[in-house]
């Protein structure tokens, strides 16, 4: 609240300069037409005042500092922090290492400690923000329900007691090294920001002056040895050098002083306008037009079948040596039976819990020893099996893809944790007002007697009661060879993609026949639905309906269609919710694709107060679209869009094997995305116009919310959109006298 307009525009003009600033610029282009556009836009930029030095010096912290935070949550966390070594400096990737092998993973040793041994936490993760100034390195642990924030935190201290005693294993540096080595050559598949190579060479050249710093970096990782890590932890991790954080259940405490009266007219009286100090430059006045498209080559699969029915599809990308491969079942959450939501989702989550060969920890490590992420979920319309790695441990990567998929052991003693975690994640949905929106969406849409109609991580009481039998027949059942697809992208030949698939999946035996997801027979009426969220300051909103299945022949138009209603930025719905009336940060739509009927859902997180205008304003919006023709000028952004993101979808070998894995799923053409950009271009604005009126249906959408019932249902009722109705978090009824039903 001390900041003045002033204050910022002194901070613009002393900063955001020539002198201050480096520009990264990747991807595809000719370096020569670049640095020509690069000196015309920015080379007349006067140069700003001197930088002045920064001289600021961290205060250390010299006794331990505690705080306790109330805040609207299920579980209660511990926070710890200490000030590391700054960014690339001596000790800095000690801290990196240090907080990979402490809390990087499964294979960490307060994971293994807190979540999977004691199970006295629900989760775990240790970070090490690396700053100018200082490095942040911080535990974060979210208590069991019933486990006493004093007894986690004494259990963090004996690990660290014990890593500043003895030290870590070399194996545990060599597995900590591993991944980090793995992740920094893996984000550099992105061009741009996360990790990537604009993002690297930038801060490279920002701390360091030398944007070639990679090698050095990676070097400093390889010579850190199991003495340097002990060195450092007993340098840092000090009990008295950190600050401790007990996040707790109570009221949300927001300190947001008001401004007085004395400051808004001082304020006031500031000028509105800045004195510029760039020439005058004419061609400036007007923007730049687009210059000629590059011709857009995407890439398409290579298929084939192995003998047993499995598909495999690959797509080769030799610019880094990465590998990516997923393992798509056509058994998701619409294979679920109607009383047992929550079994694809739980069976998958027991792939990596064990099996034949491998206990759940094992996994883990061995996973972490080749520097590789594994990742087991269930989707609406799939279970998948993901791994990723650097080529050199390709084969390494693909025993542990085969043995989780083809042998998991269903250990009783494994499900009984898993079940508790899964109870205590079922818990924590309160937490999150989309995954209330969700559950009462799902439910209200599709019914209760369709997989549909719930969310993946299924009910309190199914998860209760889905049985070790019951996975293991959903597993035998669905994880057949022909039932699925070996999706591999990246550094692979046709060859070495024959040859991992056949060694690892060759045997593998099964159904030869496709599941089928169950059909969608259900109609809505207009009515409103709220999940109470007391003192909530949004309400997030949205007006919902039965959408279309990804297999549409309309699926190009609709695209182009939504993005003009509430796929941008730019799009009518919140250029009308955020930026003409305010009531949002952001406003959306967008369509759900499944196997069988998705969704159509648009709304907004919007403030408490204005939570029925923002609604009035939603249903104006999707009349609009089928009644207002979109501009010449809408059509072409929606358009443009759409065909130039494509590229983006291949960007990096874990995305493009999502990417291709959907053309197994939803049974599309190899050449699917080759064929796209002709056929958005085609699109007319009678096309949208058509798609709108057949697909947008506001006389029988429905009205989701979670927020502060008090202050929203009198308003809400007076729009007479229909009844109101109070649902608990999984969409059931409640009665008046509880807005919200919690698990017990």
């Amino acid at each position: 609240e001390a900041a003045r307009l002033n204050d910022v525009r002194e901070f613009f003009r002393q900063y955001y300069t020539p002198n201050n600033a480096s520009l990264a610029i990747t991807g595809d282009f000719d370096p020569g037409t670049a640095r020509k556009l690069v000196e015309k836009y920015f080379g007349t930029i006067p140069a700003g005042p001197p930088v002045p030095k920064i001289n600021a010096v961290t205060a250390p912290i010299t006794s331990e500092r505690r705080a306790v935070v109330t805040d609207q949550v299920e579980l209660p966390r511990v926070y710890m922090g200490w000030i590391a070594p700054p960014i690339y400096k001596p000790g800095d990737a000690e801290s990196n290492l240090i907080a990979q092998l402490l809390g990087g993973g499964k294979s960490s040793r307060l994971y293994k400690q807190l979540v999977y041994q004691r199970q006295i936490a629900q989760d775990v993760q240790v970070t090490n923000s690396n700053l100018l100034l200082g490095s942040v390195f911080e535990i974060q642990a979210t208590a069991k329900p019933g486990v006493k924030l004093e007894d986690l935190e004494k259990a963090i201290d004996e690990e660290l007691t014990k890593l500043r005693t003895e030290g870590p294993s070399q194996a545990e540096l060599e597995r900590a090294r591993n991944v980090i080595e793995a992740q920094i050559i893996e984000k550099l598949e992105r061009l741009g920001g996360f990790g990537g190579v604009a993002d690297k060479l930038n801060q490279y050249n920002h701390y360091l002056g030398d944007p070639g710093y990679l090698p050095t970096d990676l070097d400093h990782y390889n010579r850190a040895t199991a003495g340097d890590l002990k060195r450092a932890a007993n340098e840092e991790l000090k009990p008295t050098a950190r600050a401790v954080v007990y996040g707790v259940p109570g009221k949300k405490v927001v300190d947001d002083p008001p401004r007085t009266k004395q400051e808004e007219e001082q304020e006031a009286k500031e000028t509105s306008t800045v004195s510029s100090t760039m020439p005058e430059e004419a061609w400036r006045a007007n923007p730049p037009q687009p210059g000629a498209l590059s011709h857009l080559s995407l890439p398409m699969p290579t298929s084939f079948k192995l003998a047993n029915g499995l598909t495999v599809m690959l797509v080769e990308q030799h610019n880094l040596p990465v590998v990516a491969a997923h393992l798509v079942v056509l058994s998701g959450s619409d294979a679920n039976p109607a009383n047992k939501p929550g079994l694809a989702s739980f069976t998958a989550a027991m792939l990596d819990e064990g099996t034949n060969r491998r206990s759940s920890p094992q996994i883990a490590d061995d996973v972490a020893q080749i520097g590789a992420s594994l990742d087991t979920s269930a989707t609406a319309d799939y279970s998948s099996v993901q791994i990723r790695t650097l080529k050199q441990n390709a084969d390494a990567a693909f025993d542990l893809l085969s043995d989780v998929v083809l042998n998991p052991k269903f250990e009783p003693a494994e499900i009984d944790r898993v079940r508790k975690r899964r109870d205590t994640d079922i818990l924590q949905l309160h937490d999150d007002p989309v995954q209330l929106v969700l559950g009462v969406l799902f439910k209200t849409v599709y019914g209760p007697e369709h997989p549909y109609g719930y969310r993946e991580l299924g009910t309190e009481v199914s998860n209760r009661l889905i049985s070790r039998d019951q996975m293991q027949k959903f597993w035998q059942q669905g994880y057949a060879p022909g039932n699925s697809a070996l999706v591999l992208a990246g550094d692979l030949t046709p060859d070495e993609a024959h040859t991992l698939s056949e060694k690892y999946f060759g045997n593998w035996k099964g159904a030869t026949s496709k599941h089928l997801p169950p059909p969608v027979d259900v109609k809505t009426s207009r009515a409103i639905y709220l999940v109470d969220k007391p003192d909530a300051p949004q309400t997030l909103e949205v007006v919902a309906g039965l959408g279309v299945p990804r297999s549409t022949a309309d699926y190009v138009p609709i695209e182009v269609m939504n993005n003009a209603l509430g796929g941008l930025f730019s799009s009518r719905i919140n250029m009308n919710l955020r930026e003409q009336h305010g009531y949002t940060y952001g406003g959306f739509s967008q369509f759900i694709y499944r196997r069988g009927p998705g969704l159509f859902v648009a709304g907004g997180a919007i403030r408490t107060d204005v939570t029925a205008p923002a609604v009035h304003e939603l249903f104006n919006e999707l009349e609009r679209i089928r009644t207002s023709p979109v501009s010449p000028e809408e059509l072409k952004l929606a358009k443009g869009s759409f065909s130039q993101s494509l590229a983006g979808l291949f960007e990096t070998s874990e995305r493009t094997a999502g990417t291709v894995g959907d053309l197994f799923t939803y049974d599309l053409p190899l050449d699917y995305y080759k064929q796209l950009p002709p056929k958005i271009d085609a699109i007319t604005a009678a096309d949208v116009q058509r798609v709108a009126t057949q697909y947008i249906h506001p006389e029988s959408a429905v009205v989701v919310g979670a927020g502060d019932r008090a202050k929203i249902e009198p308003e809400l009722k007076k729009l007479s959109i229909g009844p109101v109705e109070m649902r608990d978090y999984e969409g059931n009824p409640v009665k008046e006298s509880t807005a919200e039903t919690k698990p017990k």
